[in-house]
């Protein structure tokens, strides 16, 4: 009877915390969705009494006498890039983000649109009342992101959190978590070394107390984090964890059923032929299209670099792409001539002395990378895949962390997982699991997908940072050691 009782309490107690999360979701989404109805209210209202007039009379009449058919397209644009840049992740990013992302959905949506119109019109729009329009809902996001947010927030406060730990400095996981307050707090702490059975007893005590309603599994042992994992999904208490490269590996793992006990398959290869032919097909046909679009841009910015101060207009250096075959990378020079005179490699720091004006302009906007899209058509490196690197920073990498050389398992890419979701001066560590989460999960959806989120980032002033002089990098990594001792 005791059991059963237990058994119900538990039970009840599981559904009030389902029931929890779909009203947050459902918040989410309203919220969202107003957002979007209150843009398309403005495209609608934009149509009525400007676009549609513009149109020739016999499109007009024939095909878009249904001025809902062209609202409808409209709002259909902006859900797809809505969803695809974080538009709709209300209570997730932060706040600056949001409205960035949604703004430049925005933006994408009303290109498209503007261009379709231009077709229907037999001429090019006037820009005027597209611009006023984007001005009135750049104007709508943000007050209204704003107030939602706040709606949000006072809703579903921070999470309290638990944060169990190793020995390995803490600063870094604490670091994260307080970069979004809105979101987490690291109230409570506790050493792995306090033993499994009195930790579990006192993640019990605080989740009852209303104390934390989540535990952070950082720097620990397999054993450990397995136990820990185990008693929390027993008593549905929701848990963070950093990922190991093992996990990382096992996301891509596809299970078999062919006995009566799943099996995970890690292959030794990761694309198929199929997967590798698309790819290649996509790239010649990208490159080849953006080599035309911004040829006039390549050239100013040749005859800018060449005036500047006389020296060569590209930059070659040796990279390493698939299987550490080497290659010459091409990129506008951003630095000084003498930048690496004395022959050491050095990563580009925060603030670097040795970039241009030229160059801190070309680099601002990715304009120093254009060349690499020769290097494309060559075959040397593909629109997505992870950064290619230097031969001697991979050596000094491999010996800090042996993985490092998994990320040579595919073709080097102009952007990847890591340009997307992390920044220039993220830990290689991290970098190398993010690179290893695209090969393990390739698809070719994937990679319209994060070439899609990379106009975003190209944008986003973050992904442009130099690395912090005090960051760990290969050359100050001496106890990065300990992160892969537990894989």
């Amino acid at each position: 009877m005791i059991r059963r009782k237990i058994i119900l309490q538990t039970n009840t107690f599981e559904n009030r915390l389902r029931r929890r999360e779909s009203f947050k979701r459902l918040i989410n989404l309203t919220l969202s969705a107003v957002c979007l109805a209150l843009e398309i209210g403005i495209f609608a209202y934009h149509w009525q009494v400007h676009f549609q007039w513009s149109i020739v009379e016999e499109l007009r009449n024939v095909f878009w006498k249904n001025s809902l058919l062209e609202i409808t397209f409209y709002g259909v644009l902006l859900f797809f890039f809505s969803l695809t840049y974080g538009g709709m992740r209300l209570g997730y990013l932060k706040n600056v983000e949001l409205i960035f992302s949604q703004v430049f959905s925005t933006l994408i949506a009303n290109i498209l649109i503007y261009a379709e119109l231009s077709i229907m019109a037999r001429e090019l729009f006037v820009p005027n009342m597209f611009i006023a329009m984007m001005v009135e809902q750049v104007a709508a996001v943000i007050i209204y992101v704003n107030i939602a947010n706040k709606i949000y927030q006072s809703v579903f406060p921070p999470r309290e959190l638990l944060l169990i730990h190793g020995d390995r400095p803490i600063e870094d996981i604490c670091n994260k978590f307080e970069s979004r307050k809105d979101k987490y707090k690291i109230t409570k702490f506790a050493h792995i070394n306090k033993g499994n059975d009195v930790l579990c007893k006192e993640i019990m005590d605080y989740y009852n107390a209303g104390e934390i309603s989540a535990v952070v599994l950082w720097d620990i042992t397999v054993e450990d984090r397995n136990v820990l994992l185990k008693f929390c999904y027993a008593h549905s208490i929701r848990v963070y964890m950093m990922p190991k490269i093992t996990d990382v590996i096992l996301l891509g793992a596809e299970e078999l059923h062919i006995f009566d006990s799943p099996i995970l398959l890690t292959r030794e290869y990761h694309l198929s032929m199929e997967q590798r032919f698309i790819k290649r097909a996509i790239d010649i046909v990208c490159s080849l299209l953006l080599l035309i679009i911004a040829s006039p841009f390549m050239l100013i910015t040749a005859i800018a670099i060449k005036l500047y101060d006389g020296g060569p207009v590209l930059y070659k250096q040796v990279r390493c792409t698939i299987n550490q075959r080497e290659f010459y990378i091409l990129k506008f020079r951003s630095m000084r001539t003498d930048a690496e005179k004395d022959g050491v490699a050095r990563l580009a720091q925060k603030n670097d002395r040795r970039v241009t004006p030229i160059g801190k302009v070309i680099r601002k906007c990715r304009i120093d990378e254009l060349p690499q899209l020769i290097n494309i058509l060559r075959g040397d490196m593909s629109f997505i895949g992870p950064r290619p690197e230097r031969p001697e920073i991979i050596a000094q990498y491999v010996e800090i962390m042996p993985e490092f050389a998994f990320r040579m398992k595919v073709k080097a890419g102009l952007a990847g997982f890591a340009q997307v979701y992390g920044k220039y001066n993220t830990s290689p560590y991290d970098k190398l699991k993010l690179d290893l989460t695209y090969i393990e999960n390739y698809s070719v959806w994937l990679d319209m997908k994060l070439m899609l989120l990379t106009l975003k980032i190209l944008f986003w002033p973050d992904s442009t940072e130099g690395v912090e002089s005090e960051q760990i990098t290969a050359f100050k990594a001496e106890h990065q050691k300990k992160s892969n001792d537990n894989e």
